[in-house]
């Protein structure tokens, strides 16, 4: 893959792209390489999931993605802008393992926060605010705290808030790890009709293979440190949009289990991560 930048004509349908990304962090055991020769895109509208062993740099991807970080070497652009220029504009929006809400704010004033920050008018942030807890089915809790939502709930909460400015692109690391099984895949078929709603694409960080594959257009395997793409793997289980629960008792999901499976515990990165 070529490492140079997007064009105008192709920045409309690229959410993102690496192309050659490493990065290094200077410890004090030496220098640690968290990424190495990292290139893969993610187009507008779709969902990737990045899936690996612990340490493997998949946060790191998405932090850099975010410019949370900066990678030592090669290129990044969101949407054909560079990392730092995306943020500013708001162009994504990020979702972590823990919810994050502020405890002294209701929930509608939790989703409000980023449109406050940035100066947008009561009235405003209030209407978005209400639509967005439509949106994740949580209308009637407005005026709630967060300590009177269910984990569940207040999960739902952070990825409204994630969406309040209209991003075009979600960042969630594990948001749904320290769920008990049944909420987590009730969160997951809610993700699912919420992306279909608002066509964000998402990059997924997980541990969970079921959870990649239930969710995925593609799964990223990632190989241990220093991280690699060590495989990429579309998931042949129709459009995300119209994936229910039944889904998960189909042969064709278990089938790509297996195949995540197989490709975690392979052998040498197999160089198909830059196939887009």
């Amino acid at each position: 893959m070529t490492t140079t930048m997007t064009t105008d004509a192709t920045a409309t349908r690229v959410a993102v792209r690496a192309a050659s990304v490493t990065k290094t962090f200077d410890t004090r055991g030496g220098i640690v390489t968290a990424l190495q020769d990292v290139s893969l895109d993610v187009a507008a509208g779709e969902f990737v999931s990045l899936i690996g062993p612990s340490g493997c740099g998949k946060s790191t991807l998405l932090r850099l993605i975010a410019d949370l970080e900066t990678p030592t070497s090669g290129e990044l652009s969101i949407f054909g802008k560079t990392a730092e220029r995306a943020r500013l504009d708001q162009d994504y929006g990020i979702a972590f393992q823990q919810a994050g809400l502020l405890p002294w704010r209701t929930i509608a004033g939790n989703i409000e926060l980023p449109l406050e920050l940035h100066g947008v008018p009561k009235a405003e942030r209030r209407a978005r605010a209400t639509e967005l807890l439509e949106l994740v089915g949580l209308g009637d809790l407005a005026g709630r705290f967060p300590d009177q939502l269910s984990g569940g709930q207040q999960q739902r909460v952070a990825i409204a808030r994630a969406l309040a400015e209209r991003p075009s692109l979600l960042l969630m690391d594990e948001p749904f790890g320290a769920l008990d099984e049944m909420t987590r895949e009730y969160m997951q078929t809610e993700l699912l009709r919420i992306c279909a709603e608002t066509q964000a694409a998402v990059v997924f960080v997980t541990h969970s293979i079921p959870e990649a594959v239930f969710l995925s257009d593609r799964v990223v395997v990632m190989s241990p440190r220093p991280g690699r793409i060590a495989e990429v793997l579309p998931m042949r289980l129709g459009a995300t949009s119209g994936r229910a629960d039944d889904l998960r008792e189909d042969p064709r999901f278990f089938e790509m289990v297996t195949a995540v499976r197989e490709s975690l515990h392979g052998g040498a990165p197999s160089g198909r991560g830059e196939d887009r």
